[in-house]
């Protein structure tokens, strides 16, 4: 099957016309398993309208996969290292993935295409861990080995600014809904607020006690998520830089968060292999999924906060569906 079949086919289904369970209290079901990574599965992202998946893997490849039919599936090769990141363009139409050949690759989604690679900083053995779009794609933040983050200039395909201010690998990075504000994390253990207009450190979140590995911002950017080696999800004002709550649960490192839609829920992935629901603001854990064995490494919501997305080490993407209309949409 071509990549252009199946992506007609991909658009003739909608994630948000599956079933969901409606009981109350009851705990997210697993809907489908994922397989065809050959190596463990960090990175997931839903596509803008809902329909697609994106994975990455320790095998080298990215994967799409159509939720209406998900043995319809493409796979993008071309990194030569593991997949540390994706992130679908806000169009939908572009998806980026960082990797530890120290690339940048934009694909097409229509086509599964290779349409640039943007080299990452530093020598030869470089990285780079994460990549995220600003909300009117224009921009690409990617954050590197050598504890900068490059942005790039997307229409000339070229590095705009280079923010430097950590003192060691950047984990993880995150854009502000408003796209005024970038957040970055470190294996310095800090997290830094950055104003994307003059380039400049707005805060310094200083909390964690290990490496920084997971960013997510509310729906409103007021708050910001992040997860750590020390075991523990944080929330932050972004207003003033303080700590808001300190969720404990995880009996390992926190690898992934992510808001709900609603904005009052957060979910965790753990090198504990379990992924928790929290609610927001208060911590109180709605629910525990033993999710990957033996570790869950990413996770992201539908648009539609029905569904919960996941990945881990077991080779897997698992599908969620989220109770009643799903805590993912409170």
């Amino acid at each position: 099957m071509s990549r252009a079949t199946f992506l007609l086919t991909v658009v003739t289904g909608w994630l948000g016309a599956l079933p969901c369970p409606d009981a109350p209290g009851q705990q997210p079901k697993e809907r489908l398993a994922l397989r065809g990574h050959t190596s463990f599965v960090e990175p997931v992202a839903f596509s803008p309208d809902g329909r697609l998946l994106a994975s990455g893997s320790g095998d080298s490849t990215v994967r799409l996969w159509g939720l209406a039919d998900p043995s319809r599936r493409v796979t993008l090769k071309g990194h030569r290292e593991i997949i540390y990141s994706v992130a679908f363009s806000p169009d939908g139409r572009t998806l980026a993935s960082g990797a530890g050949d120290n690339t940048v690759r934009l694909w097409e989604v229509a086509t599964g295409q290779l349409r640039a690679v943007l080299p990452g900083r530093g020598e030869r053995g470089g990285r780079v861990y994460a990549v995220a779009f600003t909300p009117d794609g224009r921009t690409l933040a990617a954050g590197c080995l050598d504890g900068t983050v490059l942005l790039w200039d997307l229409r000339t395909r070229t590095e705009k600014a280079v923010l430097a201010r950590h003192a060691d690998y950047v984990l993880c990075v995150a854009v502000s809904p408003d796209g005024r504000l970038l957040a970055s994390g470190s294996i310095d253990r800090t997290i830094r607020l950055w104003d994307l207009r003059s380039g400049r450190v707005r805060q310094t979140l200083r909390g964690h006690a290990e490496r920084v590995g997971a960013l997510a911002f509310a729906p409103d950017g007021k708050t910001l998520a992040s997860g750590s080696v020390d075991q523990t999800v944080r929330l932050w004002e972004v207003g003033t830089g303080r700590q808001r709550a300190l969720f404990r649960g995880h009996t390992k490192a926190v690898w992934g968060v992510a808001f709900a839609p609603g904005g009052r829920v957060v979910a965790s992935a753990g090198a504990d292999g379990t992924v928790r629901l929290w609610g927001v603001p208060g911590g109180r854990e709605l629910a525990t999924l033993r999710a990957h064995a033996p570790q869950a490494r990413g996770v992201a919501f539908s648009p539609d906060g029905r569904h919960l997305a996941t990945t881990g080490w077991d080779r897997t993407v698992r599908l969620w569906d989220l109770p009643g209309s799903g805590p993912g949409g409170r």
